[in-house]
């Protein structure tokens, strides 16, 4: 692999620790498993269009609220929801502060207008990249080839100057069908591993 100009990362899972089914799991009226949750909100209509942008936030915890037959409010859900996004894992401050001097740092993430206000006023993860992009914001999801075509343009950058980390195989594939070079990673153990065999 030759030298990238930069490096953009997935957050949740890749570098941020997120708990959305098993926050999630708590709320539910019928109990479910950790599985079954996890496939229904991948399918969940609501969850995609927040994510894109087409939903205000008091409007998707409302609908979310009553399609999931919550316990709670639609307020305390997007309370509970918001905190879904934890905090940075151990060690990524100090991975990313390590490959700053050598690159440019970028996020691209499928998130929402609450977790990324979560990770930019509360978290301050956000600011730690040179540039960070939500599907929300781009109005596309990941593997959308739009999303990995319109984030190589606002970095003003060829797809051949890119690396990509991830913790979804389709997410991967999606980067690499656009000429990203792209690894699947879960967690920053993972990740200083792949940036190490591959010469970063």
């Amino acid at each position: 692999m030759t030298k990238p100009d930069v490096l953009l990362f997935d957050l949740g899972g890749v570098l941020v620790e997120f708990s959305g089914v098993e926050g999630l799991r708590g709320l539910l009226r019928t109990p479910s498993d950790q599985a079954a949750v996890r496939q229904r909100l991948a399918a969940c209509p609501l969850v995609r269009q927040f994510g894109l942008g087409a939903l205000e936030p008091s409007v998707f915890a409302e609908a979310f609220v009553t399609e999931w037959d919550l316990v709670v409010s639609s307020t305390t859900f997007l309370s509970e929801f918001r905190s879904c996004s934890r905090a940075l894992l151990p060690g990524a401050r100090e991975l990313l502060d390590a490959l700053r001097p050598r690159y440019r740092l970028a996020a691209l993430s499928n998130s929402n207008a609450v977790h990324w206000d979560r990770n930019t006023t509360e978290l301050g993860i956000t600011g730690l990249f040179d540039a960070a992009y939500s599907s929300h914001q781009l109005g596309c999801h990941k593997p959308d080839p739009a999303i990995y075509r319109e984030a190589l343009a606002r970095l003003g950058v060829p797809a051949k100057q890119v690396v990509f980390f991830d913790d979804s195989e389709p997410n991967v594939a999606g980067a690499r069908a656009e000429g990203i070079t792209a690894f699947r990673v879960c967690g920053v153990e993972q990740l200083t591993e792949c940036l190490r065999e591959h010469g970063s």
